[in-house]
């Protein structure tokens, strides 16, 4: 059968995910193990969300509505867009994948940073792209200008995470916008919001705000971080009704499934209970700030619910040695980063527990 997979496929290697929990309680024989890989939210969904999940799952035989009727009307009116305007992802993981099928054709390019969120690059290697990645500042900023000077006319796509992933940092809104008016209008910008709930900077702006003033703009946005619905998989992007309209036919029917719509629209009506987490995974970003400086350890200043260290020895033994006791943790070797880990932001006695072991280890 190798004779017949596309070049692409073979060009792609698989993304792989952080461990999960209960792998690794059999693999090291652990009672107790917390996992601070994945960027996700360790704290549970508003009670308003798992009663709307346990209304919806009575329905769950039949299939669910393919246009997200509740959920787009409600987000058109928070978002002050047109619902023809909003496409649904499974995860916004999958709006990146159709935009690249929609706008990237073999031998065009596609511009990313380095280091990035993974899917970018992957989603373009398959369509056969020439990935440009511009490494990012010393300070782990885009490099604006070296990602405009590598914009040609083979360009179709500029990814650009806001804030990113792995590093956490953001650009502002005004060189956002500086920068947009300098790329041609013929290339898709493609801004991933993906943490946009957690960021508290007065300069950070809101990047669907431009999609009004420029028709090569996709902005999206999860409910996987904030509001906890990493398992049931929900993005949306905000984009012209031109875009979203091309956009719809690459999408699967019914890619959005009965529980995760039901639970979305209830994230969206209880605004003060996810207001309440984004304060608390502040303080304790604020937290971590403070221990790993009080540990000597180089990082990198996020505003996020994920923080980028900097470890002397491999990170892939560093993690390891995590592992070993119970503290699941992200390896950046995937990244190209081979004395770097990633953490996510968790609970207050998790982080604790992070911090003492990693002094034990480091």
């Amino acid at each position: 059968m190798k004779n017949i997979v596309k070049q692409s496929v073979l060009n792609v290697l698989p993304y792989v995910g952080g461990k999960p929990i209960e792998e690794v309680k059999r693999e090291f024989g652990l009672k107790s193990v917390i996992k601070l890989a994945s960027n996700e939210n360790p704290y549970p969904p508003s009670p308003k969300v798992l009663k709307a999940i346990e209304k919806a799952a009575l329905d769950i035989n039949r299939y669910p509505d393919g246009s997200c009727f509740y959920l787009r009307q409600e987000l058109a009116k928070r978002l002050e867009v047109n619902p023809a305007q909003i496409i649904f992802g499974n995860g916004s993981d999958e709006i990146i994948v159709m935009a690249a099928r929609a706008f990237v054709r073999p031998g065009d390019e596609v511009v990313i940073a380095s280091p990035t969120f993974l899917i970018y690059k992957i989603a373009s290697v398959l369509e056969d792209a020439n990935v440009k990645a511009i490494a990012v500042t010393p300070d782990f900023r885009y490099d604006l200008d070296a990602m405009l000077k590598a914009v040609t006319k083979k360009t179709r796509i500029v990814f650009l995470g806001n804030p990113d992933n792995p590093c956490g940092s953001y650009i502002p809104q005004k060189e956002l916008e500086k920068f947009i008016k300098q790329l041609p209008t013929d290339v898709l910008i493609f801004i991933d919001e993906a943490y946009f709930e957690f960021v508290q900077a007065k300069d950070y702006g809101n990047a669907i705000s431009l999609v009004k003033k420029y028709q090569n703009v996709l902005v999206t946005r999860t409910f996987s971080k904030i509001y906890g619905l990493a398992g049931l998989r929900v993005g949306y992007g905000v984009a012209s009704i031109e875009v979203v309209s091309w956009l719809e036919r690459l999408r699967e029917p019914f890619n959005i499934n009965s529980l995760a719509q039901a639970a979305a629209l209830a994230c969206l009506k209880d605004q003060p209970y996810y207001r309440k987490l984004a304060g608390q995974v502040e303080k304790e970003r604020q937290f971590l700030f403070r221990s790993f400086e009080s540990l000597g350890l180089k990082f990198v200043k996020t505003y996020t619910n994920f923080i980028l260290i900097r470890v002397e020895e491999d990170s892939s033994l560093v993690c390891r040695k995590l592992l070993e006791k119970g503290v699941i943790v992200r390896d950046m070797r995937a990244w190209g980063m081979e004395h770097y880990i990633r953490v996510s932001i968790g609970m207050p006695a998790e982080n604790k527990r992070l911090v003492k072991t990693l002094k034990e280890v480091l």
